[in-house]
C-alpha cells in the first residue's frame, strides 16, 4: 500500500515512491485485470458467439406451413405466451436479413419478474426451445465481466480495480518514460537476448506502455455502467441540469436480478426489449394484433438489428420498436400507432444529449462493435497485451522477492510532496471517488496500524 512521507528536502515524487505506488496497485489489480481482460475478450466476439450457439435454430426447415403461408408476429407472440403460462410479453426480435426468413423468431416474455426468450418456428409456430434471459451464455459472461456474479457488490469491486488499474497505468508509464535511454531497445521493443531479467521487465513495460492509451479508453468508457461511478454521474448531471429523460443505459442490479437491461438483446442498453416500462399486462387479442401493423410499418425502415418490438403500457397506447445494436450512434427509437401503422415519433442519435452520445461512443468502443472488426481486433489486442502486462509483473515480483518479506520496494525516508502532485491525486479523487475513498483508508490504516505493528511494517516495506 502506498506510503507518502510528509517532510523532506526533496520534492515528491521520487522513482521508488511512485515505484512502490505501481507496486501496490499492480499486486491489487492483476487478478482483476485477468479475470476482465478473458471476459471482455469473449464479450467482444458476443455476436458471434451467440450466432454459433443458435445455429440450430437458424436453419431451419421450412417446407412445413400454416395454411395461409408463414405465421404472423400476432401468432407467434401467442405461441410464446401459451408455452409459458402466466407470462406477459416484453417484446418480440424481428427477424435479421441474415436469417433468410429460416431462423426462429425470438419473443421475449415474462413471468413472475423472471424474463425469457421463446424461440418459435416461423412457419409452424412450433416452439423450439425456451431460455431464461439470465442464463444464455453471454449473459453470464456479461455478469462476470460487470459484477463478477456479485451483484452491485461486485459491480462497485470492478469499479475500485478499474479505478486503481488506472493508477497503476499512469504510475508505469512514469516509470517507463525513457530519460536516459540509449536507443529504442527495452523502450520501444523489448530485449530478447538480456537474460530472463531483462527479458521480463521489457516485456512487462514495453507492452504496458504500448496497451496503455487503449487500456484507458476501454477503463473509463467502461465507468458509466458500474453501480457507484454510474450514481456518481447521475447526481453530476442533475446537479448540471445535464440530466437525460431517459438513460440508454442501468448501472443497478436491481429489478429481479436481470442488470443492465432485463429482457432484450443488448445487455447494456438499459431498456432491452422494456426492461424499464414497468410490470408487463395481459393483451387482449385485439390488441396483441396490433403488432403485425407495427411489423409492417416498421419493416421497410431495415433498422440494424436485432429490432424489438414491444407494447405499450396503456391500452391504447403506441407501441415501441427499439434498433438495440450494438452500434449504439446506429439506434434508433420509435413510437407507432398500432390501428394505423402510422409513426408517431422518431428519435435518432443526434437527437440525444452530448453527454448521452459520449457515453454510446464509448460503449460502443468498449464493445468492440464502433467501427466494426478493427474495433474487436483492437480489444482483443488490447486484453493480451493486459493478460501479458499483468502475467510477466507477477513472475518479476516472485522472483525479485526475498523470502520473509512481500516484496515491495522499500518506502522513502525522504520525500514530500509537491502542490502538482497533489493537485493530480486530487483531480483523480474527484474523477474516481471509488479511488479517493480507498486511497484515505489505506493511508489512515497504513500510518495508524501498520507501521505500528514492527512484523507487518517489516514484511510490508513500510517506514517506521
Amino acid at each position: 500500500m502506498p506510503s507518502i512521507p510528509s517532510s523532506s528536502r526533496s520534492a515528491w515524487p521520487d522513482h521508488r515512491t511512485v515505484w512502490r505506488w505501481h507496486f501496490y496497485a499492480g499486486l491489487f489489480c492483476a487478478p482483476f485485470v485477468i479475470v476482465l481482460a478473458a471476459s471482455g475478450t469473449i464479450y467482444l466476439f458476443k455476436t458471434e458467439v451467440e450466432a454459433w450457439i443458435d445455429r440450430d435454430v437458424d436453419r431451419l426447415a421450412m417446407a412445413d406451413r400454416l395454411p395461409g403461408g408463414d405465421a404472423t408476429a400476432a401468432g407467434k407472440s401467442a405461441a410464446a405466451l401459451a408455452a409459458v403460462p402466466g407470462a406477459t410479453l416484453k417484446s418480440l426480435e424481428l427477424p435479421g436479413r441474415e436469417s433468410g426468413g429460416a431462423g426462429a423468431t425470438r419473443v421475449i416474455v415474462e413471468r413472475d419478474g423472471v424474463a425469457a426468450r421463446v424461440y418459435v418456428h416461423p412457419a409452424t409456430l412450433e416452439i423450439l426451445k425456451v431460455v431464461p434471459e439470465q442464463d444464455r451464455f453471454m449473459r453470464r459472461i456479461f455478469r462476470l465481466h460487470g459484477e463478477l456474479w456479485m451483484g452491485d457488490r461486485g459491480s462497485m469491486l470492478v469499479e475500485l480495480a478499474a479505478s486503481w488499474t488506472i493508477v497503476m497505468i499512469l504510475t508505469g508509464v512514469y516509470l517507463w518514460w525513457p530519460r536516459q535511454a540509449r536507443g529504442a531497445a527495452g523502450v520501444v521493443y523489448p530485449r530478447l537476448r538480456g537474460g530472463s531479467r531483462i527479458f521480463w521487465r521489457d516485456m512487462h513495460a514495453v507492452t504496458g506502455v504500448w496497451v496503455s492509451g487503449l487500456t484507458l479508453v476501454l477503463l473509463v468508457s467502461g465507468l458509466p455502467w458500474a453501480k457507484s461511478w454510474g450514481n456518481y454521474l447521475k447526481a453530476v448531471r442533475r446537479l448540471t441540469g445535464t440530466a437525460a429523460a431517459t438513460q440508454d443505459w442501468s448501472n443497478t442490479s436491481e429489478g429481479g436480478g436481470q442488470r443492465r437491461g432485463a429482457a432484450g438483446a443488448g445487455e447494456h442498453a438499459g431498456h432491452g426489449g422494456g426492461g424499464r416500462r414497468g410490470p408487463g399486462r395481459d393483451l387482449a387479442p385485439e390488441e396483441l394484433a396490433g403488432i403485425d401493423r407495427v411489423c409492417e410499418a416498421v419493416g421497410p425502415l431495415s433498422l440494424d438489428p436485432p429490432v424489438l418490438v414491444s407494447p405499450p403500457r396503456k391500452r391504447g397506447g403506441a407501441w415501441s420498436v427499439k434498433s438495440e445494436t450494438a452500434n449504439r450512434p446506429r439506434r434508433v427509437e420509435l413510437t407507432v400507432n398500432a390501428g394505423s401503422g402510422a409513426i408517431e415519433s422518431r428519435r435518432d442519435f443526434r437527437d440525444k444529449h452530448p453527454i448521452d452520445k459520449l457515453v454510446a461512443y464509448g460503449i460502443a468502443a468498449h464493445e468492440g462493435r464502433l467501427f466494426g472488426w478493427p474495433n474487436q481486433l483492437l480489444g482483443l489486442v488490447t486484453a493480451m497485451g493486459l493478460v501479458l502486462m499483468s502475467g510477466s509483473g507477477v513472475v518479476m515480483w516472485w522472483r525479485r522477492r526475498r523470502a520473509g518479506v512481500l516484496g515491495a520496494p522499500v518506502a522513502s525516508a525522504n520525500g514530500r510532496l509537491s502542490p502538482g502532485v497533489i493537485a493530480a491525486i486530487v483531480a483523480l479523487a474527484v474523477f474516481l471517488p471509488l479511488f479517493g475513498l480507498s486511497l484515505v483508508a489505506v493511508l489512515l490504516l497504513e500510518r495508524l496500524v501498520l507501521r505500528r505493528i514492527p512484523a507487518v511494517r517489516d514484511w510490508l516495506g513500510l517506514a517506521a
